[in-house]
């Protein structure tokens, strides 16, 4: 970020005038799909229950129009989330579109996309019990799309080479080999930049670097989303706990949450979104 480093270059005489130009959205969201549906979910029939055990991750699996509701069972607790299409693991959570066609953060009414070059809907948030937060006066937001995840590769970059196996790089790699028989190293190159969820975040004003503070989920808080299309999902607890201080961390304070999947009334109804319109001639 230009702050951070000392300025070299003299401002022009029009300076002020370059800076004064006013933004524009890059991608105007207006002629996206409309939202369907959202509010909180009643469940319809059984629900599949999974708890992720404080530094570490799970799996679970929705079909296309079952929701996924994430809640804070025990104490205050942010999670990193992996979305995979269930038949082909190639098709994953794409976070930096999600960040452009909706910002930073995500709430209810928001898509989150798939990769390249597949880019359709793989869930829609339903109900977010947090929305009310907004953004603060810090900047900070909850749920962000900014984040990659705590890794070990940046804890020993970061910290002398350290060791340390409960980041949610780490985390979601054992859960994804777990549930899909892959080598570690092979379920390794699918997990990829995650939903930071309860996560609250942002850009400091005047470094434009990115900072976490203490969540506000307190035990109860929940976050709904619709399976657009059959869905592999993987949570991890992050080791970081609320992210109030730390993360990659044994002695944080940490919690469990919790996953639930079950039907509702429109599931029966659900048809998944297609793949996307373009043709991939790449003008050839």
């Amino acid at each position: 970020m230009p702050n951070r480093r000392p300025k070299l270059s003299p401002a022009p005489d029009d300076a002020l005038q370059r800076r004064a130009i006013k933004p524009i959205v890059c991608y105007p969201p207006e002629t996206l799909p409309s939202p369907q549906n959202l509010g909180p979910a009643t469940p319809i029939g059984a629900i599949t229950t999974h708890i992720i055990q404080p530094r570490e991750a799970a799996t679970f699996h929705a079909n296309a129009g079952q929701t996924i509701r994430i809640t804070s069972i025990d104490g205050p607790q942010v999670g990193d989330l992996n979305l995979w299409n269930a038949h082909n693991l190639t098709e994953r959570f794409f976070s930096g579109k999600t960040r452009a066609l909706h910002g930073t953060h995500v709430t209810t009414g928001d898509t989150l996309w798939s990769n390249l070059p597949h880019l359709r809907a793989m869930a829609t948030i339903t109900h977010d019990s947090l929305d009310w937060y907004g953004i603060d006066p810090y900047g900070g937001a909850v749920h962000d799309v900014i984040g990659t995840r705590c890794d070990p590769y940046t804890n020993a970059l970061l910290n002398s080479g350290d060791q340390y196996h409960h980041c949610c790089h780490s985390n979601l790699t054992r859960a994804l080999a777990e549930a899909t028989n892959l080598p570690l190293h092979e379920a390794e190159t699918h997990v990829h930049d995650v939903l930071n969820v309860f996560m609250c975040t942002g850009f400091t004003r005047d470094t434009g670097q990115y900072f976490m503070k203490a969540s506000p989920v307190r035990p109860g808080d929940h976050l709904e989303f619709r399976a657009e299309i059959d869905l592999l999902g993987a949570l991890s607890a992050c080791p970081g706990g609320d992210c109030g201080a730390e993360h990659s961390s044994d002695t944080t304070r940490c919690y469990p949450l919790q996953i639930e999947v079950f039907d509702t009334a429109h599931t029966s109804s659900h048809t998944p979104p297609a793949a996307n319109s373009y043709n991939r001639t790449h003008g050839c």
